[in-house]
């Protein structure tokens, strides 16, 4: 590849938030959003001298106004997905336990949702593949 094609590598941390009864959350991204309308798992960018965890602990407390403890996140899966300007890269980690009442604090929609049914929901290129990684989880 030249060097004129080269993408900036961003990475973004996510979560599989998974409730007791083995439910995992989506949330839609809102109107307005690069990717309005698809559902994806809540988290977001990792800053500048931020490790992935502190980034997506810090990302579930401003998107959903939970806490969760650096212990229990759960390295899962990645994925890595070239889009046009930019290639992500996406660690994945599982959670079951938090603090606080879920609530959607940036206007998005959360749905709760069963591993086994994510094919059913629309969701961005670089998350279609945990769609299958995730199908199995309780």
């Amino acid at each position: 590849m030249s060097a004129d094609r080269k993408r900036p590598i961003v990475i973004v941390a996510a979560c599989a938030l998974l409730d007791r009864e083995g439910a995992v959350l989506l949330a839609k991204r809102p109107a307005g959003r690069p990717l309005a309308g698809l559902w994806e798992f809540p988290g977001g960018k990792v800053e500048a001298g931020e490790q992935p965890e502190e980034a997506l602990i810090r990302e579930l407390r401003e998107e959903l106004g939970i806490d969760i403890a650096k212990e229990d996140l759960t390295p899962l899966t990645f994925a890595s997905h070239a889009y046009p300007d930019f290639h992500l890269l996406m660690p994945v980690y599982l959670c079951r336990r938090w603090q606080g009442h879920l609530t959607a604090h940036e206007g998005q929609e959360l749905l709760w949702v069963r591993p086994d049914t994510l094919h059913l929901y629309d969701m961005p290129p670089a998350d279609a593949p945990l769609k299958i990684a995730l199908r199995d989880l309780r």
